[in-house]
């Protein structure tokens, strides 16, 4: 059975993103012949332009800790086999992700991108509006109220961020909505500022990285690129359908080369007559 087969039915079925640990761990034994040949492996050489491996997840320090007991030599070895390990997992993630790159007549609609640590199956960004136009007809999900997008938008561009900068930046008491998206664990609590008063802080967390797809906070748009987007939209709100623009045309044109109506033209002369007071 093809190992790398394996590997795309783990991170297809997955609902959360699959580190390179996992998958080493899960397959230890099939991944054992493969580890010397990847021991001089530079993922910048392989990987395909455009998608961003990342180095592998750092190991678990509870695991890593040695028993009592044990010398510290074995423990040292077994992070080396490790390491080896999720150094094999990583070429045959590439290999995947080299596959489902693949242009042309071949093309997949479906890409392996890495996620807030770990790797899972997305559509691809060219296939979005068939992706739209087919979740369109569903039933919609819940979302987020504009206060809390708000909110959420001040805590993911200035965290750590405390509740009473927040309020300052969106011109209102946020408390409540903060109680909301902490609810959801899209934020969570960072500690407390070290100024009078001693307020939490609050920050993003693994969920809303899950949630809006990103490796990390670095990939969120800059403001500059938000504000080129929101001059677009202004401009395509206030720019008229041609179907309105044409409608409003014809009925101006049909409006001055109208005659007035006989109605209208006896009352006119009724008033210049002063027979009727307008």
């Amino acid at each position: 059975m093809s190992l790398k087969a394996q590997f795309e039915a783990v991170i297809y079925a997955a609902e959360e993103p699959v580190t390179l640990a996992q998958l080493a761990s899960l397959f230890a034994e099939e991944l054992a012949p493969a580890e010397e040949s990847t021991e001089n492996y530079d993922p910048s050489v392989e990987a395909v332009p455009g998608s961003e491996v990342g180095p592998a997840a750092p190991p678990d320090d509870d695991a890593d800790a040695a028993p009592a007991g044990k010398p510290k030599s074995e423990t040292a070895a077994a992070r080396a086999q490790q390491r080896k390990l999720r150094d094999a997992a990583r070429v045959v993630v590439d290999q995947l992700i080299a596959d489902y790159a693949v242009e042309g007549d071949d093309a997949r609609g479906m890409e392996i991108r890495e996620v807030a640590g770990g790797y899972r199956m997305a559509t691809k960004p060219e296939y979005h509006d068939a992706v739209r136009g087919f979740v369109k007809a569903l039933k919609p999900a819940l979302k987020l109220s504009l206060p809390a997008l708000e909110t959420l938008a001040v805590i993911a561009y200035k965290q750590p961020v405390t509740a009473p900068e927040i309020g300052e930046i969106r011109g209102v008491d946020s408390s409540g909505v903060i109680g909301g998206l902490l609810a959801r664990k899209l934020i969570t609590t960072a500690g407390r500022k070290q100024v009078l008063g001693r307020p939490i802080l609050y920050k993003t967390t693994q969920e809303f990285l899950l949630r809006f797809g990103l490796k990390d906070v670095q990939e969120l748009p800059s403001l500059e690129e938000f504000e080129k987007m929101a001059a677009e939209v202004a401009e395509l709100e206030d720019a008229p359908s041609p179907d309105e623009t044409a409608s409003a045309a014809a009925a101006l044109a049909a409006a001055e080369s109208a005659e007035p109506a006989p109605e209208t033209e006896s009352y006119l002369a009724a008033v210049e007559e002063d027979q009727v007071k307008p």
